[in-house]
């Protein structure tokens, strides 16, 4: 019988430890499978940051830095700036890249810093306990939110992606999610084209992925997936919000 599904090379075949029916090894696999696609396993160093987002490497079988809490934007530069010929990519979360590094994404994505940054959102801190994020939902619940997020004293959602595309270094901002095949195979694509951005050398490039995490949420994982759907999707739309190469708009919500 000939095999149509396997691990990625670029993937470490050992036992994930994320959560059931969290989105991280979904993502991980993506990546994994566009550094095979382009034959970049030898030449990649991936810059992880703290939180759950940093045991990618336990899994990728690449090259890995570890940054100090919410500088993996600024790693990543040194690192592709004395490294030209390699390819770099970041691989944050939420509480990581929208908090405390918030001024260092958003100053290498105004420098065009030749880099490829990997956003997984999943509006919590993931890690240390389920506390409110810069991306946490009005009225969602958190540890730190227990009657949920007011908006009068905690401010709104940051939306990242429609942030970075508004500066001039960026070349690709896009937002896509994980929770049903047709989204997944929309993120691919998207993953792709950020991939090639780097290989180009056209600027910054930056996805988005709306992520579940079942845990923090105190939901299964079938009713996580449907609160992307139900109510991530339709306050952070899904979309090209910027594209050097082609002009886009992002995607009704209704589309998705």
């Amino acid at each position: 019988m000939k095999q149509v599904f396997k691990r990625p090379e670029s993937l470490i075949d050992v036992p994930a430890h994320f959560c059931p029916g969290c989105h991280h090894g979904i993502i991980h696999r993506l990546v994994a499978e566009q550094i095979d696609q382009f034959g970049l396993r030898e030449k990649t160093i991936g810059v992880a940051s703290v939180g759950c987002s940093v045991f990618m490497y336990d899994y990728f079988d690449v090259d890995v830095l570890e940054s100090p809490h919410g500088r993996a934007a600024a790693v990543a530069t040194g690192v592709k700036r004395s490294r030209p010929d390699n390819f770099v990519f970041t691989y944050q979360g939420d509480g990581d890249l929208a908090a405390i590094g918030t001024a260092e994404i958003i100053h290498c994505a105004n420098r065009g810093e030749q880099v490829t940054v990997i956003f997984v959102n999943n509006t919590v801190f993931g890690m240390t306990g389920g506390q409110m994020a810069p991306t946490t939902m009005p009225g969602q619940v958190t540890t730190t939110t227990p009657f949920g997020r007011e908006v009068a004293t905690a401010g709104y959602p940051i939306k990242m992606t429609e942030i970075l595309a508004t500066l001039g270094g960026t070349a690709y901002a896009a937002r896509v999610a994980v929770c049903t095949p047709k989204h997944l195979m929309k993120a691919k694509k998207v993953l792709k084209t950020a991939f090639q951005y780097q290989l180009e050398g056209r600027g910054f490039a930056f996805v988005e992925f709306l992520s579940s995490c079942p845990t923090n949420w105190k939901m299964d994982s079938i009713r996580a997936n449907q609160r992307v759907i139900d109510e991530m999707i339709p306050y952070f739309p899904l979309g090209v919000y910027k594209d050097v190469g082609a002009a886009a708009e992002p995607d009704s919500p209704a589309d998705e």
